[in-house]
């Protein structure tokens, strides 16, 4: 297991948009700690162990399950992660890119997937 995490922060959209979005990121992080759940809520999180030097996927999103509506996401972790997650989601999703932060041993970028 890795000490390295990436944090995935998704706002709008529905359930299935942020179950879509986290298994979009499946094949380069592994399961997440699970599945957004809560129907009701706003904000959705979901947390993976990251590999040392993440790859992004190239693959496009499930076949079927386009978003419903925009979903704000923010991606944080180390800068490799952060890369191979904003790519990986490039890839899956049609999306914007609203802004990045960067720490010392952390970056943190804003995207907007949009249907």
């Amino acid at each position: 297991m890795s000490d390295t995490q990436l944090t995935v922060t998704l706002s709008g959209g529905g359930l299935d948009d942020a179950r879509a979005i986290v298994r979009a990121l499946e094949g380069v992080f592994g399961a997440p700690d699970g599945l957004p759940a809560d129907e009701g809520a706003t904000v959705r999180t979901a947390t993976f162990d990251s590999p040392a030097a993440p790859e992004a996927s190239s693959a496009p999103g499930e076949a079927g399950a386009p978003l419903s509506a925009p979903v704000a996401v923010t991606v944080q972790g180390t800068p490799q992660a952060v890369e191979a997650a904003s790519e990986t989601l490039s890839h899956a999703f049609s999306t914007r890119d609203e802004g990045a932060a960067s720490g010392d041993q952390e970056r943190e970028r804003q995207l907007l997937l949009v249907p």
